[in-house]
């Protein structure tokens, strides 16, 4: 199995990919997607698992660090036959992840997209399989939100759903005040495409817009632009004149409209069985042979890479340091993790020079490499669903003994008389502080020193050094934003949605907002959450720029704005962004839309406080 070479859905680690995650070593990549990527590993028993690990930017919304850990403590309550079980997770780590059981199969976007419409028995098997996971994730408080093709996989003995209630916690870096609606454009619910409304009739629909998927090869509501997409999802009625006519039962009913007339699951399932001539029963002919061979490619799983076995400590490796050095064994990642992935021993203290007698020995609290006999391989724990409190923690420090620090006062070790430093040293020192001394009396009496109120201002290289490095910016290109459609930069990728609360663009809460007056044909481009700046034709637009101008108004006119233009917007959340206007579609009597490009600084600023 390890000599199996790498298939296209085994990607090889490169060098940005981490070689460990909470004690798992990793194998290789999986796949990625908007809010992580995921890799393979293994458990110290060897079962293959998929950890996904989530990306910095989310990492730094406490929102999302909160609604994650909701999501990820009630999806580990979801152990149900369809579905990939929760067995451990990170969500308060420097980057939280979470580790699900591995499924060897493709996902039914990746079978569909290779190898076409799957047959009406395969359909039905899928749908009542699907339904029972939606039950199980439904009776653990949470809706899936994001059910897709992309988060079905298909198993030897049927359909595996992944990645339920996770979209919530990305939700929530918008907030739940903004209404920006979290999932794929093409199987959101009408609902959730037009005020970001979710409830367990959502994911019918969804289950529905998969099953027709499934046996047509292709979505109900067409292809294009996402804004156009879910146009369609709000106001028309789906394509299945090439749906089978067994299966128009059962999708007719998920697809309505209104939630209310959607079918409960177990109605699904009902449909479903009285749509089949024969029992539905799961077994390992469930899938065509097309599609079940490329399951026995994804059991030729690849192992992680090797690990050195550690060596022995000798004295020209580890040398005794003075006392003005810091270590250079402190651990540079996790901690307890040596550079082979091999979990160092809780670290040691030397005796105090002359507490043994023994000439030489290391300062207090100097960590001493552990013996070849004490290393051992990390021993990830488990959240089990049945504990009330996560068994997993992070590697740390054995108690006492926390990341060694410089030796300042601490363990002096006396300099021998030979190495005694000359009276000449002396001298020089305090020639030294005494040119230190003039120039702070100099500087006090300059215009700007302490002598002018100086005193209430932190001394320039404490504030460079407590300065928060700027945020890395994210763009995304082409997005299309209709008419009295708002976009809140905090989502990720940011989505077109309409106010929710039903106050308008104009009165709603929208970091942006494109408005058109239908009757007298006024037209707006602004924010109702923060402040925005047109900028010149000579101003480049970048972070600096942004915050740099002050021409601040809330909304322009479309007239103001040509291709290229572009504005600063500064968001009360702290958000900073650059939007560049890329043109308007849509004639006086359709729907009119703006195409930006947005580069976004988050959390490059304090946010407003109120």
């Amino acid at each position: 199995m390890g000599s199996a070479p790498f298939a296209d859905f085994f990607q090889p680690l490169k060098a940005d990919d981490p070689a460990v995650v909470g004690g798992y070593r990793l194998a290789a990549v999986l796949g990625a997607g908007g809010m992580g990527k995921v890799y393979l590993s293994y458990t110290p028993g060897g079962r293959p698992i998929a950890i996904k690990v989530i990306r910095p930017e989310f990492s730094e919304d406490p929102e999302f660090r909160r609604r994650f850990q909701q999501e990820v403590r009630a999806a580990e309550r979801v152990q149900g036959l369809y579905t990939a079980p929760v067995i451990d997770s990170d969500t308060e780590g420097p980057q939280p992840w979470l580790a699900t059981a591995y499924v060897p199969g493709p996902s039914l976007a990746h079978a569909v997209a290779r190898h076409g419409a799957l047959p009406v028995r395969s359909v039905l098997l899928l749908t009542v399989g699907v339904a029972e996971a939606l039950h199980v994730i439904h009776g653990a408080g949470i809706v899936h939100r994001d059910l897709k093709p992309a988060n079905v996989l298909l198993a030897s003995d049927g359909p595996r759903v992944i990645d339920f209630g996770i979209a919530r916690a990305a939700d929530s870096t918008a907030l739940t005040s903004t209404g920006v609606s979290v999932g794929t454009p093409a199987f959101m619910a009408p609902e959730q495409a037009s005020a970001g409304t979710v409830t367990p009739a959502t994911d019918v629909f969804a289950l529905g817009q998969i099953a027709a998927f499934t046996a047509i090869g292709a979505s109900v509501f067409g292809d294009g632009p996402s804004h156009a997409v879910l146009y369609r999802i709000v106001h028309e009625d789906p394509d299945l004149s090439a749906l089978p006519e067994e299966l128009r039962p059962v999708v007719t009913r998920c697809l309505s409209r209104d939630p209310a007339d959607r079918p409960t699951l177990t109605e699904v399932i009902e449909l479903c069985n009285a749509a089949s001539e024969a029992p539905l029963r799961q077994g390992e002919d469930w899938l065509p042979q097309a599609v079940a061979g490329s399951l026995t490619e994804r059991r030729q799983l690849p192992a992680p890479a090797p690990t050195p076995p550690p060596q022995p400590p000798t004295a020209a490796a580890a040398p005794t340091p003075t006392p003005t050095e810091v270590s250079p064994q402190a651990p540079a990642a996790a901690p307890g993790y040596t550079p082979t992935g091999v979990a160092a021993a809780p670290t040691q203290t030397a005796p105090a020079p002359g507490a043994s007698g023994a000439p030489g020995a290391m300062p207090p609290g100097y960590p001493t490499p552990p013996p070849y006999a004490q290393a051992s391989y990390p021993q990830p724990q488990y959240n089990q669903p049945q504990y009330n409190q996560p068994q997993h923690t992070q590697p740390s420090y054995a108690p006492g003994h926390s990341a060694p620090q410089p030796f300042h006062t601490q363990g002096f070790v006396p300099v021998p008389p030979a190495q005694r430093p000359k009276r000449t040293g002396l001298i020089v020192v305090g020639a030294v502080a005494a040119a230190v001394i003039g120039l702070a009396v100099i500087g006090s009496l300059l215009p700007d020193g302490s002598g002018k109120g100086g005193g209430d201002k932190p001394s320039g290289g404490s504030s460079a050094s407590q300065k928060a490095p700027d945020p890395q910016p994210v763009s995304y290109q082409g997005i299309d934003v209709p008419q009295n459609h708002q976009v809140m930069f905090a989502d990720n990728p940011p989505r077109p949605a309409e106010e929710p609360t039903g106050a308008g663009v104009l009165y709603g809460h929208a970091d942006l907002f494109f408005y058109r007056d239908t009757l007298f044909g006024d037209e707006k481009f602004g924010t109702t959450n923060g402040k925005l700046v047109l900028l010149n034709n000579s101003e480049k637009g970048s972070l600096e720029t942004c915050r740099a101008v002050t021409r601040f108004t809330e909304k322009v006119g479309l007239d103001q704005l040509t291709d290229g233009s572009q504005v600063c917007v500064l968001s009360k959340a702290g958000h900073i962004a650059l939007a560049t206007f890329r043109g308007r579609s849509g004639g006086k009597n359709e729907t009119a839309f703006i195409t930006l490009d947005l580069t976004v600084w988050r959390n490059a600023e304090a946010a407003a406080k109120n």
